[in-house]
């Protein structure tokens, strides 16, 4: 009988290890993508427009990077929701719009702070 339930419970070991490393991954790729958009936002604050433009591209690139397992793991639509306001961030930064395009970022960080929390390991997630 013991042997009957060692296959069950190594896949499930796998499975919470993989949820374990998938909910860190996305924290510190959310982390890193917000600290980028928050060079961007300080750089448009000091009037380098071609700085916090380049910012936003970097941050794109960045952030296009994990595209295929971003679209595995996360709501699509929250993914492409990120995807959108990326786009908007960067044309408000490349038209010179100041508070549209701090307000987009903010709006951008807060998605991937949501982002990050959706596939946190938690009793709130699990349930």
């Amino acid at each position: 009988m013991r042997k009957g339930l060692l296959l069950p419970a190594a896949l499930l070991a796998a499975i919470l290890a993989f949820c374990l490393w998938n909910s860190a991954a996305m924290t510190a790729g959310a982390a890193r993508w917000r600290a980028q958009l928050e060079e961007a936002d300080r750089l448009a604050q000091a009037g380098d427009w071609e700085g916090a433009a380049a910012a936003i591209r970097r941050g794109y690139a960045d952030w296009s990077a994990g595209q295929t397992w971003l679209h595995i793991v996360a709501n699509h639509d929250a993914v492409d929701g990120a995807e959108a306001m990326y786009h908007r961030a960067l044309a408000f930064a490349q038209s010179r719009e100041d508070s549209e395009l701090r307000a987009e970022l903010a709006d951008l960080r807060d998605q991937l702070r949501l982002l990050a929390e959706m596939e946190e390991f938690s009793l709130r997630n699990v349930l």
